[in-house]
Parts: structure tokens; sequence; C-alpha cells
């Protein structure tokens, strides 16, 4: 099976300071590997008109229902997530990353997971900026994210 997710609103590769926010250049945004927080899947940036990631994943029956993993599906059964690491790129390429947001698998409804475990491919639909313009960060849960199943 597959997640597939599909970003829009994308903050900009500039925000400056604010808040609880110290500002970022060069922005960019990618999938974090589990246990592996440097491996970042295909680094996009934070101007582009979208960002989307394909990452393969095992559905496994469990007592509570299906349990998603694979290499960049993060924490335990029962609170399963995906990281998209925000970041700062210098002139050599280095990442570093300031932000992270989580992408809930928990929180998708039971009937959604079963209808992609059929089709084989779940799609997480959502936009990239915060209600401050800064990269989006935290837990990202319905209705923000909106998830469905598709072929």
């Amino acid at each position: 099976m597959q997640i597939r997710i599909e970003a829009f609103d994308l903050p900009g590769r500039t925000c400056g300071t604010g808040p609880g926010f110290p500002g970022a250049e060069n922005i960019h945004v990618a999938v974090q590997r589990r246990e592996k927080p440097g491996e970042l899947l295909d680094p996009q940036p934070g101007d582009a008109a979208s960002a989307s990631w394909t990452i393969d994943c095992t559905a496994t029956p469990s007592p509570t229902g299906v349990d998603l993993g694979g290499p960049y599906v993060q924490g335990r059964p029962g609170g399963r997530f995906v990281y998209l690491s925000w970041g700062s790129v210098d002139g050599q390429g280095a990442f570093t990353m300031f932000r992270r947001a989580k992408l809930m698998l928990d929180d998708v409804d039971p009937a959604v997971v079963e209808a992609a475990v059929r089709s084989g491919r779940l799609v997480a639909r959502l936009p990239l900026t915060d209600a401050k313009g800064r990269p989006l960060c935290a837990r990202v849960r319905p209705p923000l994210v909106t998830w469905s199943a598709a072929p």
C-alpha cells in the first residue's frame, strides 16, 4: 500500500521573525524517515506551487482496525503519524530542520483506511501555511487535512 501526500499553499522560501518563530530563509519541506531524522524524502522548496510525496507502507490488521507502518511512518500502534520536516537549506545543500508537522494517521476514518487498503493508496491533502503565514507545524488533523482512498 502507499500513502500519497498532496500539499498546496506553501508559505514561501522566506519567513520573517515573529512571536514563537525565529524566521527562516531558503525554506524547504520533506518527509522524514523513521529513526533517521537526517534522511529526508524529496525536499521541496517552500515557494513551490504544490508538493507531493508517495511513500510505501504496510497495512496490518489489528484488534483496533488497521495498523499502518513503514520506513516513513513514525510512532507506536495507536499513535502513528508521518513527519513533514521544515528546514533551511544552506549554500552547500545542508538541510537544518527548524519545525515539523505531524500527519496523524490514527485520525483517519477507519472506513477510509479500509477503502485505501482495498484500493492500494491513502491520500492526504493539506495546505502547508498556518494562520500566521508560516510553515505549518504541530499535529495536523481533520478538517485541516482531508484523507481519501484512491487507486
